[in-house]
């Protein structure tokens, strides 16, 4: 039993993994970080609460309540970046979006305390993703991983501009096939809110790491703009952010993302059946 690490198994050929809507920092590292709040900044905030319809499609899902500015599990352990040329953070990142400082100088992780936040809860998370992975293939040929995330929608450090309401990755068609990021987009291209496929974001560790479609896992990024399902203030402070989770604000794009989940599922099965 590992009391960070929350799955929830199901049936379905469809894996949702939260990474980065944990709040959770040991004691002994919150008092190195400047402030509790700069450490919790960014956590894609109440995102797997605004998904707490996917057990009921039979999902699996897994998630880690441990904050991503402890160790971020949607990197490169390497230390590779992800976008090369473009600010982003590290696995253990030491800045926040914004590019604030998150440890004052003389608490920057080092070397081995980095090999030590991944045994603890980067290996695990990912031994955990594998297994699960695993477990739903020797019963479908086919399984669609999907990886929940969100985002505020104005960061100039990472990007220019208003970031579109869905941005969906794929690594560039190589994580999944291309009728499942189609069938994802058009589900989320209705109404007013805009939609891009691999614009800005396009999959991070998880998706790049796990989606082989040749070997029958298609992997798929959801990066939601904040303000797609919370009322995002313009300016971000301690008094402003988070603001609370309220269901019936968040209800529209709950929707949109059950008909997202609900096109996984059937891509999935379609295929499952094809090959039966």
């Amino acid at each position: 039993m590992t009391p960070w690490l929350e799955i929830r198994r199901g049936n379905a050929p469809l894996l949702v993994s939260f990474p980065h809507s944990g709040t959770e920092i040991v004691r002994r590292l919150e008092g190195r970080f400047v402030s509790p709040w700069l450490a919790r900044k960014d956590t894609d905030w109440w995102i797997d609460r605004l998904y707490g319809f996917a057990g009921d499609l039979g999902a699996t899902t897994v998630r880690t309540s441990v904050s991503r500015s402890v160790i971020d599990v949607n990197r490169d352990p390497s230390g590779a970046s992800l976008y090369p040329g473009m600010a982003t953070t590290e696995l253990c990142p030491t800045t926040t979006f914004d590019g604030e400082p998150l440890y004052r100088p003389d608490d920057m992780p080092g070397g081995e305390e980095i090999t030590s936040r991944r045994s603890t809860w980067f290996d695990p998370y990912h031994n955990t993703l594998a297994e699960e992975v695993a477990r739903l293939r020797r019963v479908h040929p086919i399984v669609v991983l999907y990886d929940a995330h969100s985002i505020r929608s104005t960061i100039p450090r990472l990007f220019d501009g208003e970031l579109p309401h869905f941005n969906i990755g794929t690594n560039s068609g190589a994580s999944c096939s291309n009728a499942l990021a189609e069938a994802v987009r058009n589900v989320c291209c209705t109404g007013s809110a805009s939609t891009a496929l691999n614009g800005r974001f396009k999959g991070g560790w998880t998706t790049r790491r796990y989606g082989r479609p040749e070997a029958g896992v298609h992997a798929i990024q959801m990066e939601l703009s904040c303000r797609a399902y919370l009322r995002e203030p313009t300016v971000v402070t301690p008094r402003s952010w988070p603001v609370p989770f309220d269901a019936t604000y968040a209800a529209p794009a709950s929707k949109v993302l059950g008909r997202a989940l609900r096109a996984c599922l059937a891509f999935a099965q379609d295929l499952n059946g094809a090959n039966r």
